[in-house]
């Protein structure tokens, strides 16, 4: 039976990407079912996105160099490459896309697209004709997202997982949880590999 693995995630969060793809990689190894919940961490973002320079602006150059030399160092061990945005973008429009997107069973592949196109190719996801090449490349239908996003029909699921996410005490992202175990923050494929292990003896042995 395959072992479910929740995540809570926003899609402008480079260590949910992290988290993700190597969530993804460890998939056949553990015969995971990734689940993923969309939680948007900065709905304050202006709709037309900023730049990041305008974010943390106390923040020094240098800082900023160093924390992107660790991300892209993590995303390199996970198998992915990554640069800095320079747009900072709202995410809810995405987030609704990816639930329609799982409805019509490619959520996973357009949760990548996204992220692939948000942090490798500095595309702005919170336009929605952006969205819809994304969907398209993934084989969905641009005008069927586009109506989707035009009705507002998933805003109450994104606010159905932020009220799931404060019940089970989640306040950062990405947070998974595996079973009802909460892990937060991206992990190392060898920490992530241990600590799904451990989890399956313990399942085991309670059987």
């Amino acid at each position: 039976m395959a072992l479910t693995i929740t995540m809570f995630s926003d899609f402008i969060c480079p260590f949910c990407y992290i988290g993700f793809a190597t969530a993804r990689k460890l998939k056949p190894e553990f015969d995971l079912d990734l689940a993923w919940r969309g939680f948007q961490i900065h709905p304050d973002w202006p709709a037309e996105g900023m730049p990041a320079s305008e974010f943390r602006r106390e923040m020094s150059p240098e800082t900023r160099r160093a924390i992107w030399t660790r991300i892209e160092a993590m995303a390199d061990a996970a198998g992915i490459t990554m640069k800095p945005p320079e747009l900072l973008t709202n995410s809810r429009l995405a987030l609704e896309a990816a639930e329609f997107a799982a409805e019509l069973g490619k959520g996973e592949l357009f949760e990548e697209r996204v992220y692939r196109g948000y942090f490798n190719e500095g595309l702005n996801i919170g336009q929605p004709g952006v969205l819809a090449d994304l969907a398209a490349d993934v084989g969905l239908d641009r005008e069927d997202l586009n109506v989707a996003l035009e009705s507002n029909r998933y805003s109450l699921r994104l606010k159905n997982n932020a009220m799931v996410a404060h019940k089970r005490n989640v306040d950062g992202v990405p947070t998974f949880f595996i079973g009802e175990y909460p892990l937060v923050g991206a992990q190392g494929e060898d920490v992530m590999r241990q600590i799904l292990g451990r989890y399956i003896q313990k399942f085991a042995a309670a059987k």
